[in-house]
């Protein structure tokens, strides 16, 4: 009705670029302003753009399609017949100019689709994928601005968290939406006018908009005051590009003889409705929208060759549909209160680019168990909104358990009670879910150096021949001492030739000169049950090794993909 008038009033991205343009405009001449504002064959790009990702995302609709064909021909029939009247009123009332290549070519897919679908039903040479959201200006600018321009500001101030927030991607992120900014300084919404796929559909639908821009049908004196402020370059003083008007109103507010108007006539000078674009170029970005998926999908990171280090937040629909849904907006990465959901880098291949996922290292904990926030923001459902009942499996849901987003393993070789003889039960206090799913089993090994000679020994005092222990080494509780006859017997304290024992039993009945004391170290070596871990990551997160952690959390046994199950049942 409007024409793009979400571009020119509403769109939060397209306001920035307006203001960061006017700031570059300052001081120049009226002739530099009105060269900047000239139209650019460039101005095309966007609409390849658009159409390459309509086609990428369409592969589910025409699937669907189809299938139909041969599996409810009804609904196949009716959506055809009516496609097809729709699309004849369109062409015989003069609001869409189809040409018979392009209207053949479209058809030719349908066509092909359908007998390959019948003969190759289980084939992927159709797979989609929901790409918009890497160029959508609303997605672009909550990502940017949650991932990188509000954590750096907030980070010395800590106003809006209670710790540095962290993204790992960041800067990529951020250095797009400054690349973007600094050319609107050159030329003026330089986003809107050569990339954005949204504006670009508006575009395309403004040619039905019942008001627009235009002139009236009075003299033009030409003397381009309306080209000076121009936002869309669509040079409203000749034949007006109504496609490229944003209806930023500046060529009203600048003509000084009433010529410009925002009517419902079309313009007296004409307009142009529609991008010249030609039917190569529709044909290829049509082309390559069908075919990139399936080609990026040969690398297998949806199905038999996923990557089990992605780590998808609780609710996360199975790969194929997440990646068919989630606009890579950030949202829930900004509401996580951990912290511990990040925008991917090609982890999940091409197409998971900035998609969330969870790393465990950063942040303040893991997953919260009872935590939520993410599946209730998420504006495509691509993490399918969840009750705090059903992610923790209690109540109406305690029969299916509790919402799984992987499972921790150790690395033995990693693990400070297992590789290096230190005690630690770190990952076995932190795991919150109840009965635990990290449990110890406790082991007695001999301290390296740990056999002594006895020089004399005075009740629970062993005198030692040799004077190279570190004082109170010993005394943390995990030390054992055995000597002849009986069992380890824990060890108070230790000086650098001597060891205390704990009180009982009488042993100044025997002599012990010349004969051998062992130390022990009592270790609590830690052990995952599948069957019960949920995959939080606190384990991860709160372990003591720095660097790669010696118990991490894999997507294995995920809930949303029964093909990842680790267990039988």
């Amino acid at each position: 009705m409007f024409g793009r008038f979400f571009c020119g009033w509403l769109c939060p991205f397209g306001a920035w670029q307006q203001f960061v343009g006017y700031l570059g405009k300052r001081g120049l001449k009226a002739a530099e302003k009105i060269a900047r504002n000239r139209p650019h064959p460039g101005q095309k790009i966007k609409y390849g753009v658009l159409l390459f990702l309509l086609a990428a995302a369409s592969a589910d609709l025409l699937q669907w399609l189809f299938r139909s064909a041969h599996q409810t021909p009804v609904i196949f029939w009716f959506w055809l017949i009516t496609g097809t009247v729709l699309l004849s009123l369109l062409y015989r009332w003069k609001l869409m100019e189809l040409r018979k290549d392009l209207f053949f070519f479209c058809a030719s897919i349908v066509l092909v689709g359908t007998l390959l679908d019948l003969l190759f039903p289980h084939s992927r040479w159709l797979a989609a994928s929901l790409q918009s959201g890497l160029l959508d200006p609303i997605a672009l600018m909550h990502r940017s601005i949650n991932m990188a321009l509000l954590p750096l500001l907030d980070a010395p101030l800590q106003i809006l968290t209670d710790s540095p927030r962290v993204y790992p991607g960041a800067f990529f992120i951020g250095a797009l939406f400054v690349l973007f900014t600094l050319l609107c300084l050159r030329i003026p919404r330089f986003y809107c006018r050569f990339i954005c796929p949204l504006g670009a559909l508006f575009g395309l639908l403004s040619r039905w908009s019942i008001w627009r821009i235009g002139k009236k049908d009075v003299p033009c004196k030409n003397c381009l005051q309306c080209e000076r402020d121009c936002e869309g370059a669509c040079r409203p003083t000749q034949t007006i590009q109504s496609n490229e008007c944003v209806l930023c109103l500046n060529c009203l507010n600048q003509c000084g003889h009433g010529v410009m108007s925002y009517q419902l006539q079309s313009c007296a000078a004409g307009e142009v409705a529609s991008p010249d674009l030609t039917r190569r170029q529709v044909v290829t970005a049509i082309t390559a929208g069908f075919i990139t998926v399936p080609m990026l999908r040969l690398t297998g990171k949806a199905g038999a060759n996923w990557n089990p280090a992605v780590v998808r937040p609780p609710g996360a629909l199975a790969e194929t549909d997440f990646l068919s849904r989630c606009i890579k907006c950030g949202q829930c990465m900004r509401i996580c209160p951990t912290n511990v959901i990040h925008p991917a880098s090609f982890e999940s291949g091409i197409e998971g680019l900035w998609t969330p996922v969870l790393d465990f290292r950063t942040g303040t904990s893991g997953c919260q168990h009872n935590c939520v926030a993410c599946s209730q923001i998420c504006p495509t459902a691509a993490i399918r909104p969840l009750t705090v009942a059903e992610r923790t499996g209690q109540g109406p849901f305690s029969d299916q358990g509790p919402i799984r987003i992987g499972t921790a393993f150790l690395d033995r070789g990693r693990c400070l009670p297992w590789a290096m003889d230190t005690p630690c039960i770190v990952c076995q206090e932190n795991c919150p879910v109840s009965p635990k799913a990290i449990f110890t089993r406790e082991v007695l090994q001999p301290v390296r150096d740990g056999r002594k000679t006895i020089k004399k020994m005075e009740g629970n005092l062993i005198v030692l021949d040799a004077s190279d222990m570190l004082p109170n080494k010993y005394n943390t509780g995990d030390y054992l001492c055995r000597i002849p006859g009986s069992d380890p017997i824990p060890i108070l304290a230790n000086t650098n030739d001597s060891i205390t024992l704990a009180p009982g039993g009488d042993r100044s009945t025997s002599d012990y000169s010349g004969q051998s004391a062992t130390i022990y170290i009592r270790l609590q070596q830690p052990y995952v049950d599948p069957s019960r871990c949920i995959g939080c990551g606190v384990c991860e997160h709160e372990c003591p090794v720095q660097g790669r952690r010696a118990i991490r959390v894999t997507a294995e046994n995920e809930t949303r993909n029964k093909a990842h199950k680790l267990t039988l049942s």
